[in-house]
């Protein structure tokens, strides 16, 4: 039997060696001798392997939800006076995700051999987001990391639920409207057809409408591998233009500008930078690391830049309050109004976590709000797009009954 492993090197984090050994004992021998951590072990991975085109893995295999438990529930086991090594291995049985397992058996192995919990956090950075590493960091530091576990998973937890609510508010539009594109492609392409051909035979003479809906039905049918390959693609464009950073910002500017959509979206970055900075400065993280790290939180380029001044005037010397409260379109200017009050009390993460605590809660209400808003509106696509349809294709059979 023969044990395969995937080894990182230290201090070169992106990357990363297989080795092959008879015994698992003889793979950790021989990372001892060359230095590393060991990644993923496998056992029985001899024989016939597939090319690496065809075995490359898309994303870390380990979810957003798994890092959340895993925050809380080391927290819970060093509070209640776990060594970290221990807390891990535990983690480590309990995981059924096999990732997982190989990573948090790597941060142990990482820490026995003199690594601070951060530091080896720090070679995942597509498991753990700097977040998590700063306040583990901060935890270290302080002698506090059982707290900073907790606040860490709470400000996750809270960044996921609203994700997860938005997400939800999306579903109900996107398949309506997937509905009717598909079956308007089916109509195009198996009915319009078949009443082109009695129009034909009969010689009626249709309306502009009809010869449009009918044109296009033509070239579908004769081009249906062409029609179906450029839907493909336009697809994969949108969802890369929507990705890249151009693309993104503006999407962005024009979210901003819908009525009630606009609103959700300046809310939810709201939430989400209170939320970061509040989790981070409560942890101890400097000021200035918490701006920087909140910046690349909150990743939209309109609501970072706006942090990143912030912290260029907070190094000058200046309130953090002053930056928000110059971007009022933006940031709502009870953002700026609640940090002033922490400036003047000394209670800046305190303020941050309510301004979080009452975005999130407004913008689970005006989640529910938009798919009561979105509901007629859709009703009224649909409608339109079939009688557009109706109307082009009875109006000539109404003219053929008319001539009878």
């Amino acid at each position: 039997m023969k044990f395969r492993a995937v080894i990182r090197k230290e201090g070169a984090p992106d990357s990363t060696v297989i080795i092959e050994a008879p015994s698992r004992f003889a793979v950790y021998e021989q990372v001892q001798k060359e230095g590393g951590v060991v990644v993923e072990l496998l056992e029985g991975t001899g024989g016939f392997k597939l090319p690496a085109w065809l075995s490359y893995k898309i994303g870390t295999g380990v979810k957003r939800v798994e890092i959340i438990r895993m925050a809380k529930n080391l927290s819970a086991m060093l509070g209640a006076g776990l060594a970290l090594s221990r807390a891990l291995s535990v983690i480590e049985r309990q995981s059924g995700n096999k990732h997982l397992k190989a990573i948090v058996a790597s941060l142990a192995e990482s820490i026995r051999k003199g690594s601070s919990f951060h530091e080896s956090l720090a070679a995942y950075p597509k498991v753990f987001p700097e977040l998590f590493v700063a306040m583990v960091r901060s935890g270290e530091e302080s002698g506090g990391l059982s707290d900073s576990l907790t606040i860490v998973g709470v400000q996750m937890e809270r960044s996921e639920e609203l994700i997860r609510k938005i997400k939800g508010a999306m579903i109900y539009p996107s398949i309506v409207i997937t509905a009717v594109l598909i079956v308007g492609i089916l109509m195009l392409i198996y009915v319009v057809p078949t009443l082109t051909a009695t129009f034909t035979q009969l010689g009626v003479e249709v309306p502009l409408a009809t010869q449009i809906i009918v044109a296009i039905s033509n070239f579908m049918v004769g081009n249906v591998t062409l029609v179906f390959t450029g839907i493909l693609a336009l697809i994969a464009l949108s969802i890369a233009f929507v990705r890249s950073k151009r693309g993104s910002a503006i999407v962005l500017a024009v979210a901003l500008h819908l009525p009630v959509i606009g609103e959700l979206v300046r809310e939810t970055y709201t939430a989400r930078a209170a939320r970061t900075l509040s989790s981070l400065l409560a942890s101890g993280v400097p000021v200035l690391d918490a701006l920087s790290i909140t910046k690349a939180v909150v990743r939209a380029n309109a609501f970072a830049n706006v942090i990143a001044e912030a912290e260029e005037r907070v190094k000058k010397g200046e309130p953090l309050s002053l930056s928000f409260a110059e971007h009022t379109n933006l940031y709502p200017i009870l953002m700026s109004d609640m940090l002033t009050v922490g400036e003047e009390t000394g209670k800046v993460s305190e303020m941050l976590k309510q301004i979080a605590e009452f975005y999130e809660e407004d913008v689970a209400e005006r989640t529910k709000d938009l798919s009561t808003i979105i509901e007629p509106l859709l009703m009224l696509l649909i409608g339109t797009v079939v009688g557009i349809f109706a109307v082009s294709m009875i109006a000539p059979i109404y003219s053929l009954s008319s001539a009878f």
